[in-house]
């Protein structure tokens, strides 16, 4: 039987108006420290996104949603935050903030496979 890692994992949303607290989910982030896992999967609908706020900037959502991932990467194209350990960089990622770009609580949870365990919430919480 395979060993089961701890994981943590939090949803993106996307607030337009943060005074109305209204989002759409449109990736996850997930941290496994057991593997050395941190990565981030997402997916603009912009139909969708159009429908709920149709004067969303989508190129600057675009650029917001990249740093993610260049910042999961851990390169220095991830800037000052992206030269901080795998660990740090999660939680500065999921902390709290009031901007278009925000992430649910985060979540534990248990698995055998970190990248499945990423696209099996990407399914189910995204898409």
């Amino acid at each position: 039987m395979q060993e089961k890692h701890l994981f943590e994992y939090a949803v993106i949303r996307v607030v337009p108006r943060v005074e109305r607290e209204e989002f759409m989910n449109v990736g996850v982030i997930l941290y496994c420290r057991s593997l050395g896992f941190l990565q981030t999967v997402y997916e603009l609908n912009e139909n969708r996104l159009n429908a709920f706020a149709g004067d969303l900037d989508i190129q600057e959502l675009k650029a917001r949603l990249q740093a993610f991932e260049k910042i999961c990467a851990g390169r220095k194209e991830g800037g000052t935050i992206g030269q901080l350990s795998i660990s740090e960089r999660f939680r500065w990622l999921t902390a709290a903030r009031s901007t278009i770009v925000q992430t649910s609580p985060v979540h534990p949870g248990l698995c055998d496979d970190a990248q499945k365990m990423l696209t099996h919430l990407h399914t189910e919480l995204v898409l």
